[in-house]
């Protein structure tokens, strides 16, 4: 049976209790400042014209600078170039930003709209080892609230026993060599890759 209307979902789930809606707010409050600067790694999800995009973000030099209550700047570090995240603020700013803190099963949730900035100050100010970002994404909080732990216990997301053991997963190399029919990727691409990535890490 199929669920096509809010009150169908209500008569399921019912509606929110205090502790749901009350940790909502609008603006970054001093505890969201503390998940916030505790935090190396977030997922921004964006919309556009050609569909969703959840992105992976992570740095161990402050992921995010909090500007103010209500404006959050997130570098934009080197990556693939393919900008997915980017050409959909351009067109549609809405945003929506999930915060992982390791050890802790709290995570954040902040949805906001965004703006690219390319000002000369701001990209140097986020520079690492000299290398600035070329751009950073300028969030402005909407709202704010966290999350219970549930998802991340369910998950065992820090628990070392249930990591992946090395070697049990498919590479990047395997699977561009499948996907391309061999035009890149490969155990060349596999084992180039560590000091690629250490050479463009910022």
């Amino acid at each position: 049976m199929r669920i096509d209307s809010i009150e169908a979902l209500e008569a399921i789930y019912g509606t929110p209790n205090l502790a749901s809606t009350a940790k909502v707010t609008d603006r970054v409050t001093p505890h969201y400042r503390e998940l916030i600067e505790a935090s190396p790694f977030l997922v921004l999800a964006t919309a556009g014209p050609e569909g969703l995009d959840a992105s992976p973000r992570g740095d161990a030099h402050g992921l995010v600078r909090i500007e103010d209550e209500r404006t959050l700047l997130l570098p934009d570090r080197r990556g693939n170039n393919r900008a997915d995240s980017l050409r959909n603020i351009v067109r549609d700013p809405r945003v929506g930003l999930l915060f992982l803190i390791p050890g802790s099963g709290t995570t954040l949730r902040v949805n906001g709209r965004a703006h690219l900035s390319v000002d000369p100050a701001l990209l140097a100010s986020f520079a690492v080892d000299g290398a600035a970002p070329r751009s950073v994404i300028v969030v402005d909080v909407e709202e704010i609230y966290f999350q219970c732990a549930r998802a991340v216990i369910r998950a065992g997301l820090w628990d070392i026993a249930r990591q992946a053991a090395p070697g049990s997963l498919p590479t990047p190399g395997q699977i561009l060599a499948t996907l391309s029919e061999g035009a890149t990727g490969g155990d060349t691409y596999d084992r180039e890759w560590p000091a690629r990535a250490a050479k463009t890490m910022w």
